[in-house]
């Protein structure tokens, strides 16, 4: 399949985990891909990938709470492949796992200023490239905790809600210039990001890690956790031509646990 065929996009927080996945499956599908993120050297794994499987991608460093480094990561690649077609905001830290009480106002802020501040000043840095070609599409990663409260993550519950007004928001501001901005919720997903939560959960709630873990799972009518790549195939749809008619939507990824 070659959805994607000539368009250019910028995936942020595409070293490792979703982002990492969504560009890969972008690659595949004949994108050429930008990859930043804080970290070189998983941002250099995900571009030695996608050259392998003869993809064109692109790696920069840019810190997405950083406005500088927004406006930067997309001069860049317009100089470098002359267009932006997609921007997929993926970046985000979980942050802390602490009761309100016990959390300080720094812990708050970085998760705000990375999972929602960050989407906001890199749609802010993409939307003129996109409003000149008069389309473009981007696509916010959120969270099943965008849909519900979460118990020691208040920060990051409140970012991952405030990115679904985003997306909406953005959808009514800029539908009719030919820009589409959809939203995903990913549930639990299986990897590395889930067991760290379920480690910092069963530190926090004195309980065993396999009784957290079961949680994720027994809440799903599919008794499972959704996978990076599903997250992905989703992503691909949703910057693809398949989705023309989809716009200020929000979808769950999350093997059907959240049926709202």
């Amino acid at each position: 399949m070659n959805d994607l065929a000539g368009q250019v996009a910028i995936i942020t927080g595409g070293g490792q985990g979703i982002g990492q996945s969504i560009a890969l499956n972008f690659a595949q599908a004949g994108a050429t891909v930008v990859v930043t993120g804080r970290t070189e050297a998983t941002l250099t794994a995900t571009v030695e990938a996608i050259s392998a499987m003869g993809g064109t991608s692109l790696a920069i460093v840019a810190d997405v709470a950083k406005a500088e480094d927004c406006h930067r990561m997309v001069a860049e690649t317009l100089v470098m492949f002359g267009r932006l077609d997609i921007l997929v905001n993926n970046a985000g830290i979980a942050g802390v796992t602490k009761s309100t009480v016990d959390m300080d106002q720094d812990e708050w802020q970085e998760v705000i200023d990375i999972d929602l501040t960050g989407p906001w000043l890199c749609g802010k840095a993409a939307l003129p490239a996109m409003l000149s070609a008069g389309s473009g599409v981007i696509l916010n990663i959120s969270s099943a905790a965008g849909r519900t409260g979460y118990a020691m993550r208040a920060p990051y519950a409140a970012a991952k809600w405030g990115l679904i007004g985003l997306t909406q928001t953005w959808a009514r501001e800029w539908g009719l210039q030919g820009i589409r901005t959809n939203c995903i919720c990913p549930g639990a997903i299986a990897g590395e990001r889930i067991e760290r939560v379920i480690a910092a959960r069963s530190e926090s709630l004195g309980l065993p890690a396999e009784q957290v873990r079961a949680g994720f799972v027994t809440q799903s009518s599919m008794a499972r956790m959704a996978t990076e790549d599903e997250v992905a195939k989703t992503a691909l749809m949703l910057c693809s031509p398949a989705s023309s008619g989809i716009n200020g939507q929000t979808i769950n990824v999350d093997c059907g646990t959240n049926m709202n």
